[in-house]
């Protein structure tokens, strides 16, 4: 039959715990085995984990297990917030084929039961050579282990749905057993996310005084959510009859005495001499950890008993702020943009029907080009012709022919000039530079002679760069392996940078202009200074794939990010510090394999890095970080259909009302859309100052280009976006928070007879409304008499007749 429980059990409530007390940036590993993928001690959390280089995550007071194949490894850690071990303590190889299952012994210090395919194996640690026994092979899989409380028995499970217990001389099955109904269902939880796996953290980590009587950690797939259940009590008292003594985490004895038939039992404390306990002069004290206890500290109210007395085996929970900083260590911190989304703009804002799409440009070149007032595109038609196209004039192009620009060679690179918006520089196939002037209102006729012609290099140009501070600068790489910077106001070239030994992929400025980076064929990546030398400054290993390659600077310019291949052509982000080139990337993400190479976007104001490639439909997003673990994964964009680019306009292109951090105008087969990514804020009426910081004007240029080449250095002014109507967040009145659902008490309050009837009473009354209002016939008016006489006389003819 059902075990009796208190009644106050039959009422417990399960709380999702607030969001500061989840751990996030979890990506939960895949699950081959039966054994647990989540754990809990009183002060840390170990679980099962894929993310790149990390493997298994186990943490643990005194010591954690990790399995791989046919071995164990025993790691001894340390304190969370200190650097971990890089190599296990011991190592185990019992021989006996896939292991699944690991379980201490409740008792016995270093005695390890671990479940093979079909057989258990006890294993003293102390004693590496062989287990103490291996004990009788179960005829299907074995798929769980549990000692006894007290450490007498074993109790393992195998696939024919039976329970064998065995005793401590292991000589015999001691018994079977089927399942019983001895089981009461006292209440649940519905989570939002799916579980992976549930760990049940230690009696000594909860928090006595607001009633909890049990904490889980739920695992999902990109989190842990600590689940904690408490019973409706009065809070901020200790309640003696909910709180029985609980064992303590000193070993009573050693793997050999238990072996040897001892039977001694872990130190038993009572509850108030090691939990937080109330401190009237604080008041009460909650834990905002999902493992730490609460720090308060308190008098016993009673005696303990004999067998009562602190563990020296007992290490003290850290603070809630020590515990969430050493999760943060381990983990990482989590990023406010991590929900962004982008969504693609109305469909007035869309330029249409666009024809003769060249969908063949190199890989060097980013497909198209925008700024805040055009955007060129190249078309398939011969003679490599640009298509320019007003953003002030979107909407369904003509089927006529438009006017282009004719650039006589197929196009092999083009950039708008940062500082000009009508200046487009195109690279084409014959190792010449074209300088063009776009007329104010856009084309209104083809173009066919440019401003001025750059010609230096002796062949085919890979992809050309404006600096990002000096007006009239441009650098353009070429299959001559050279390297050119070139001034636009004396039309002529001026430095010549050599190094290069293959193909250059890609070539990025400092955001400072002092110095240029470039991701190389030959696997490398170099720095050069090009006012002080034409050979680079630095240089070091780069991704090892030949298929292409993409380099920006982040992190106020202490970080180098590039996107390229693997040796096994799968697409990665590699992160390089900008200081010390030669030891390599220090960090690297996977975004999976796909034959186009990402081209990055990165916002310097907030740390984003949007990255998508040509003929892809998802556009990944990252939070870079200087510091572990780096990327910060963020939410990604799906396109309706493939995109054949994504490029991006300046950032007071933005709506900051809706909190939008880029817009970007995206490339298909007959369309350009632009797509909006946007932080998701409660807030919106208020200026979110933590996302928007003072943003660089880089539309307009800080020092010439003579005067860069003479060793001048300058920096763009910055600007708020701030509207004026607009208050910011951080300014914002604080509001008092506001409880959404009322106590359980008040829904298990039970109501008097007397209560309920006058309720009733009271409703009924309300239904029939006041008595002393006049009935409705009453405010009928009646006839005259002469009309009531004749009305009658009438009626009687009516009926005698």
């Amino acid at each position: 039959g059902a075990l009796p429980l208190p009644q106050d059990f039959a009422h417990s409530e399960a709380f999702v715990c607030v969001l500061s007390g989840w751990i996030n940036n979890v990506r939960a590993g895949s699950f081959s085995c039966q054994g647990n993928h989540i754990k809990a001690n009183s002060k840390l959390v170990a679980f099962n984990t894929e993310q790149a280089g990390k493997g298994i995550k186990l943490w643990s007071t005194f010591c954690s297990m990790q399995t791989e194949a046919i071995i164990v490894k025993l790691w001894h850690l340390c304190d969370p917030a200190l650097e971990q071990p890089s190599s296990p303590e011991l190592t185990l190889r019992p021989g006996q084929g896939r292991l699944e299952l690991v379980h201490f012994h409740p008792t016995s210090s270093g005695l390890l039961a671990i479940g093979t395919a079909k057989s258990p194996l006890i294993w003293d640690t102390g004693r590496q050579d062989s287990p103490l026994a291996v004990l009788e092979q179960h005829s299907d899989q074995l798929q769980s282990l549990s000692w006894k409380q007290d450490g007498s028995l074993l109790a393992s499970s195998c696939r024919v749905r039976q329970l064998t217990l065995l005793p401590p001389s292991f000589s015999s099955t001691l018994a079977l057993f089927s399942p019983l109904n001895l089981i009461t269902v006292v209440s649940h939880c519905i989570t939002d996310a799916s579980t992976r796996g549930v760990a049940m953290v230690p009696k000594l980590a909860l928090d006595v005084m607001s009633c909890e009587v049990m904490r889980v950690l739920q695992l999902t797939d990109s989190c842990i959510v600590p689940i904690s259940y408490h019973v409706p009590r009065k809070v901020c008292e200790f309640h003696d009859d909910l709180y029985p003594d609980t064992a303590g985490t000193t070993p009573a004895m050693s793997a050999e005495e238990w072996w040897q038939g001892g039977n001694k039992q872990v130190m038993v404390l009572y509850p108030q001499q090691v939990y937080s306990a109330f401190d009237p002069a604080r008041g009460c004290s909650t834990s905002s950890s999902p493992l730490s206890t609460p720090s308060s500290s308190a008098v016993p109210s009673r005696s303990p008993s004999s067998t009562s007395g602190l563990s020296s085996g007992f290490l003290p929970s850290p603070s809630p702020s020590q515990s969430v900083k050493a999760i943060q260590n381990l983990l990482g911190p989590t990023s406010k943009f991590r929900h962004i989304q982008g969504a693609v703009m109305h469909r007035d804002t869309h330029i249409t029907n666009i024809r003769g799409l060249n969908l063949t440009t190199p890989g060097e070149c980013d497909g198209f080009c925008v700024n805040s007032q055009r955007v060129a595109v190249p078309l398939s038609i011969s003679g490599g012709q640009i298509a320019i196209f007003e953003r002030s004039q979107p909407g369904r192009q003509p089927d006529t022919a438009l006017p282009t620009i004719q650039n006589s060679v197929n196009v092999a690179d083009f950039s708008w000039d940062p500082f000009d918006t009508h200046r487009l520089a195109v690279a084409g196939d014959d190792a010449k530079i074209r300088v063009w002037q776009v007329p104010k209102g856009g084309l209104k006729e083809t173009l066919t002679e440019p401003e001025l012609i750059l010609q230096g290099h002796t062949e085919k140009i890979y992809s050309i760069k404006f600096h990002p501070l000096a007006s009239g600068l441009l650098v353009s790489s070429s299959y001559d392996l050279t390297v050119r910077l070139w001034n636009l106001e004396s039309e002529e070239e001026v430095k010549v940078l050599k190094g290069h030994q293959d193909q250059v992929f890609a070539m990025a400025w400092s955001p400072d202009g002092k110095l240029l980076a470039t991701v190389c064929k030959d696997g490398k990546v170099r720095i050069y200074d090009p006012r002080k030398s034409t050979t680079p400054v630095q240089e070091g290993p780069g991704p090892e794939g030949p298929r292409g390659a993409r380099i920006v600077w982040v992190c106020e310019g202490k970080y180098l990010l590039v996107s390229g291949f693997d040796s096994r052509s799968e697409r990665g982000l590699y992160l390089y510090s900008a200081d010390s080139l030669s030891s390599g990337a220090i960090a690297n993400a996977q975004v999976g394999v796909s034959p186009s190479t990402l081209i990055p976007f990165y916002d310097h104001d907030t740390s984003v890095v949007i990255l998508t490639g040509k003929g892809d439909t998802r556009v990944h997003i990252y939070e870079l970080v200087p510091e572990e673990p780096y990327f910060v994964e963020c939410s990604s964009f799906n396109s309706p259909e493939p995109h054949k680019g994504l490029a991006f306009l300046p950032k007071t292109e933005c709506n900051v009302r809706d909190v939008e951090i880029a817009v970007g105008l995206m490339l298909t087969k007959t369309t350009i859309e632009p797509v909006a990514f946007r932080v998701p804020r409660v807030k919106k009426e208020f200026f979110q100052d933590d996302v928007y910081t003072d943003t660089a004007v880089w539309w307009e240029p800080a020092l010439t280009a003579s005067a860069w080449l003479s060793g001048s250095n300058g920096q763009h002014r910055k600007i708020s976006l701030k509207p004026k109507d607009m208050t910011p967040v951080s300014e914002a009145p604080k509001e008092a928070p506001v409880r959404k659902y009322l106590p359980s008490s008040v829904y298990l309050e039970e109501k008097t007879d007397e209560q309920k009837k006058e309720e009733l009473l009271s409703a009924m009354v309300a239904k029939l409304g006041n008595m002393d209002d006049p009935l409705p016939q009453e405010s009928f008016e009646g006839v005259d008499e002469d009309e009531w006489v004749s009305e009658c006389i009438f009626l009687l003819s009516a009926v005698r007749y």
